[in-house]
Order: structure tokens, then C-alpha cells, then sequence
């Protein structure tokens, strides 16, 4: 694996309490975390992914998420590998619900989706937790945050990371699985691991 790209900044704690970097530092040293980050497939990561104390630290930067009311609304279940070949049996199952005519091939390739990634996790939103008042958009944001937060603290880590989603996140077979209330909806898996190869840039948006 490779080591850490960005050392550990320690919180400011309270104002009185300086910066460790001079502010334009610390701005160049976000800017380049943010920019540095990009989407790297499952198929393209291999382990190891992150261990316990580093997957702690992602979580952690969930929690600096913009949060309206303090709902914390959303949560992410962690699907280790003695769970995958579960979840690759729904991914299955949700293909045969969409395509009654998918072939043995193609519900093998969609079982197979679940063991790629070294670290899996899927994003719940829920959108009735707490003050009804905070509408299902604002609690999508504070999740898009929260995985955001995640991302960049995996690229900090030196880890590739990717968001995928589909049609299966809406089946009632992946919903019965993971247990989803009504008002809980699957928002996004996410991937996590060493990189094992890359695809070309991508030019950003000025």
C-alpha cells in the first residue's frame, strides 16, 4: 500500500488554539487532497483496504458532515467479506426481478459485483428520522457530504475509493436484506481499497 500522501492535521480545538500551517498552506494542502481524489472502479482495487484504525478515521470525517437539526440522517453498514456471497446472491436475484430473461452469464457477472472491492459499505439515508420538517433533499445533501468527507479522508490514506449504485439499490430483495425501514432508502455503495490500476485522467470542470 502506499503511504499516507497527506500528514494528519490536528484539530483547531477551540480559537484561541493556532493552526499547525499557516493558513495559505493549509489551504494549498486541501486544495491539492481535493484535487487528487478520483473515482477508482471495484474491479481496479485490490487489498489490502483499510484497517481498523484507518477505516475509523474515514468514519470520523463522516461526522464533520453538515447535519440540519442534528438528525444524523444518515448510517453506513459495513459488509464484511463473510457477507458477500449474500449479497451477491441479491444482486442476482434483483437482476432475474428486472430481466426475467437474463442469462446464467449475466446473473453470474451481477453475483460477482460483490466481491471486488476490498472494503464495502453501503450509504443509508433516512428520511424520517428526526424533524419532519427537514425534507428527504436535505437529508440526501448531508449524506452526499458525510461520503464526500469519507473519500477524500481514503485518498489522504492513500487508498482508492469509488461510489456505485443501480437498480438493485431499489429492489425489495436488497432492501429485505439489509433490513431498511419504509423511510430508509439505499443511497450508494461504497468501495474502498489499494489501487491496482488507473484509467486515463479526466479533464475537471473549470
Amino acid at each position: 500500500m502506499m503511504p499516507p500522501v497527506f500528514p494528519a492535521v490536528p484539530s483547531a480545538g477551540t480559537a484561541s488554539q493556532a493552526l499547525p500551517l499557516a493558513d495559505n498552506e493549509l489551504a494549498a494542502m486541501v486544495a491539492l487532497l481535493i484535487k487528487s481524489r478520483r473515482t477508482i472502479l471495484p474491479k481496479r482495487l485490490m487489498l489490502p483496504g483499510p484497517d481498523p484504525d484507518q477505516l475509523g478515521m474515514i468514519l470520523d470525517a463522516a461526522a464533520s458532515a453538515p447535519d440540519p437539526g442534528q438528525l444524523l440522517p444518515w448510517r453506513f453498514v459495513l459488509i464484511p467479506q463473510s457477507a458477500r456471497a449474500r449479497l451477491g446472491d441479491v444482486f442476482g436475484a434483483a437482476l432475474i426481478e428486472r430481466d426475467a430473461a437474463a442469462t446464467p452469464e449475466q446473473v453470474a457477472q451481477a453475483r460477482e459485483k460483490a466481491h471486488r472491492s476490498p472494503l464495502l459499505m453501503l450509504a443509508v439515508v433516512d428520511g424520517e428520522r428526526g424533524d419532519p420538517e427537514i425534507d428527504l433533499h436535505e437529508r440526501i445533501v448531508s449524506a452526499g457530504c458525510a461520503v464526500q468527507n469519507m473519500l477524500l479522508m481514503a485518498t489522504a490514506l492513500g487508498y482508492g475509493s469509488a461510489l456505485t449504485s443501480g437498480k438493485a439499490l431499489k429492489s425489495p430483495v436488497l432492501r429485505a436484506l439489509f433490513g431498511l425501514s419504509p423511510g430508509e432508502h439505499a443511497l450508494c455503495f461504497i468501495s474502498m481499497g489499494t489501487v491496482r490500476s488507473r484509467k486515463g485522467e479526466r479533464l475537471r470542470p473549470v
